[in-house]
């Protein structure tokens, strides 16, 4: 409190006086009961700072490997502390010796990190995250194993997972320590690399969540090696997307690897999967809004219809999946709309191809049900639309209306594509 400045001022509260105060000091604000002639305010605007850690590594339950624990090299205390450990079920299949190898690294790092003591196995997948049953688990093993706010929920698995168990951190005791391990190209590129977590409710994506900032995100590109070969490639729209919007030179490095990497080849993967995930960091950590707070989100190009088409879906496609074609629609809107010169829509669209990814999906024979999206979408905003279109690559720019006339052409023709 020493380094806060109280402030004690007796206010008249006529609009006119308040007006003039307000204008002059913006950490105040006019008093919301008219019928009192006087009040106090006691405004105050802070900041707090924030260490996103973000670390790629390879092996990481290696004994020799010390990325895991030197997380912990901010805290003396951490020996002393609690961890446990949460796996998605389709990780813990295709790694069965993994869960146990991270305990036995916690154990041989005893004297610079926490302990793991109990290993819980959830399902993975979307299912996940519909409705509140893992999060409840996680919640339950939280209390069980006594985690108290300087402990570790430690979670492995794709991004699914990851937001349940970390939306169950994010709301015990008001917070808990978490550290993700993610295990997916999606989930590395783009999506612990976040501050949000969330699961679905209503028949809406992340319409239940909660911002936290994890402990670390600590990123084992062996672990890609395990996945299905459309699990792989779907994680690439993130990519595409953040190329798109930030950086061309990145788009064409995409383009020149894309065949490559549509056939599981980590080498030429790897870097762009970093380069992603460097990308969506810079602007969660410097974009000067982490928690969404205003209604801009530029990092949701193509979102709006991906979530309104995995909804429709009842979660059969996946994510990464519906943000291609989510991509496809808005680049084509961009394009129908005179934004976006058509050459470069097929560049796009070609890279997609060469990725292997959707370019359609039946669902968008019904352009009306996809355009429901838009209004849920000005919803989970916060009231006003603010939508990310291209006007070339690398330069996104905002729109604040939407001609619906046109974005059902452009849904139609993607449908037919």
């Amino acid at each position: 409190m020493s380094q806060l400045r109280q402030q004690f001022v007796s206010i008249d509260s006529t609009p006119r006086n308040c007006a003039r105060l307000c204008a002059t000091n913006p950490s105040m604000t006019p008093a919301s009961d008219a019928t009192t002639s006087r009040s106090t305010a006691l405004d105050q605007r802070f900041s707090l700072p924030f260490l996103h850690r973000v670390r790629f590594t390879h092996d990481v339950a290696a004994l020799t490997n010390t990325t895991l624990a030197d997380v912990f090299c901010d805290d003396a205390a951490a020996p002393t502390r609690r961890a446990v450990l949460v796996m998605d079920s389709g990780l813990h299949a295709a790694t069965p010796t993994l869960a146990q190898a991270l305990v036995q690294y916690s154990e041989a790092h005893a004297s610079s990190m926490p302990t793991l003591s109990e290993v819980l196995v959830v399902p993975g997948g979307e299912q996940s995250k519909c409705g509140m049953h893992t999060v409840e688990q996680v919640l339950a093993l939280i209390e069980r194993a006594k985690i108290c706010r300087k402990s570790t929920v430690v979670v492995a698995g794709g991004g699914a997972v990851l937001d349940a168990a970390g939306f169950a951190a994010a709301i015990a005791h008001r917070s808990v320590r978490l550290i993700r391990l993610p295990s997916t190209t999606l989930a590395q590129d783009d999506g612990a690399m976040g501050v949000k977590n969330g699961i679905n409710a209503f028949g809406k994506k992340n319409f239940t969540g909660a911002f936290a900032v994890p402990w670390a995100v600590i990123c084992d590109q062996a672990l890609l090696k395990t996945l299905p070969i459309e699990v792989f490639r779907a994680g690439f729209s993130e990519a595409v997307k953040i190329a798109l919007l930030k950086d061309p030179k990145f788009f064409a490095e995409i383009a020149a690897s894309a065949t490559r990497i549509a056939a599981h080849d980590l080498a030429a993967a790897q870097p762009i999967i970093q380069r992603s995930a460097a990308l969506h960091v810079e602007h969660i950590a410097q974009g000067g809004d982490p928690f969404e707070l205003d209604e801009a989100r530029p990092l949701d190009f193509g979102h709006w219809a991906a979530h309104r088409l995995e909804a429709l879906s009842a979660y059969a496609i996946s994510h990464g999946d519906a943000v291609a074609v989510g991509l496809l629609i808005d680049c084509r809107y961009s394009m129908l709309k005179g934004w976006l010169d058509a050459s470069a829509f097929e560049q796009i669209r070609n890279v997609l191809a060469d990725l292997r990814l959707p370019h359609s999906h039946p669902l968008l024979a019904n352009p009306d049900a996809i355009l429901e999206g838009i209004e849920q979408f000005r919803e989970h905003l916060g009231g006003s639309l603010t939508i990310t279109m291209l006007r070339r690559i690398g330069e996104g720019m905002e729109v604040h209306e939407i001609d619906l006339v046109l974005m059902r052409r452009a849904i139609l023709q993607t449908s037919t594509a």
